[in-house]
């Protein structure tokens, strides 16, 4: 399996989770369902998230770079209450999405949140990280159905990876002692998170050569799961001092 997924790897499985996406929608009871794991939304409200983002992201490829995203005005549309209708709009958003991005390639500058991280403003850094938000939504749904499936093995231990890099290096300052995470997939990859006054820094483990003070041992699904609150950190094997992942959880830096 590829150390990185390359971009025409990106698109395929975009549209791949975005199928799986609407198919287990299609098979609901009904729209008005809550989300057990997305709090205060029903399963409308989950489609209607994912797709408006997806044609925000749309408009933000289709811009390139910039110093903010597009006018809602741009990529705005209402989302129709039918599910027929609706699963069509979605498909028509995942379409909009993948056609600004075949349109751009993966090196072209865009706007991005992720400035501090350590990964580059770039239309390809966006599709990895639009893989990872359908991923996580598909599985939303699957719960809400009471049959959640892990993600797929290539998309979650890319997004092990992406989650770190995109979401949690930064450049603030840890405001508590320095310590290092090591976090391992059972898949056979692992990563190590600096924490540190110069920020979070994370990188790829072949051999440890120091002893880290806390790790986390799972499938990479599980890891990405325990990333975005999908399920609880107690669900993954903790090693060291489990006070440094619940201060790394509480952090929000500046």
């Amino acid at each position: 399996m590829k150390e990185i997924l390359e971009f025409p790897d990106l698109l395929r499985l975009i549209d791949e989770r975005s199928v799986a996406f609407r198919a287990a929608v299609a098979s609901a009871p009904s729209l008005d369902v809550p989300v057990p794991t997305c709090p205060g939304w029903t399963l409308f409200d989950l489609v209607e998230h994912l797709g408006e983002g997806r044609r925000k992201w749309a408009a933000i490829i289709a811009a390139g770079p910039a110093d903010a995203p597009p006018a809602e005005s741009a990529w705005k549309s209402a989302a129709p209450r039918e599910r027929e209708a609706l699963l069509a709009w979605s498909a028509a958003s995942t379409q909009e999405l993948l056609d600004a991005l075949r349109e751009v390639g993966p090196d072209s500058g865009c706007w991005t949140w992720w400035g501090t991280s350590q990964v580059p403003q770039t239309c390809g850094a966006a599709a990895r990280h639009q893989l990872q938000e359908i991923a996580v939504h598909t599985y939303d749904v699957q719960v809400t159905l009471g049959a959640p499936q892990p993600l797929p093995d290539e998309v979650a231990l890319d997004g092990v990876e992406e989650f770190q890099f995109t979401c949690c290096a930064t450049t603030a300052a840890w405001p508590h002692e320095p310590a290092v995470i090591d976090y391992h997939a059972t898949e056979g990859r692992s990563w190590r998170l600096r924490l540190s006054g110069d920020g979070a820094r994370i990188a790829r483990l072949a051999e440890p050569v120091t002893a880290a003070d806390a790790s986390a041992r799972a499938t990479a699904s599980e890891l990405v799961l325990v990333f975005y609150g999908r399920i609880p950190l107690d669900s993954v094997e903790l090693d060291g001092d489990r006070r440094i992942f619940d201060q790394l959880i509480a952090w929000e830096p500046e």
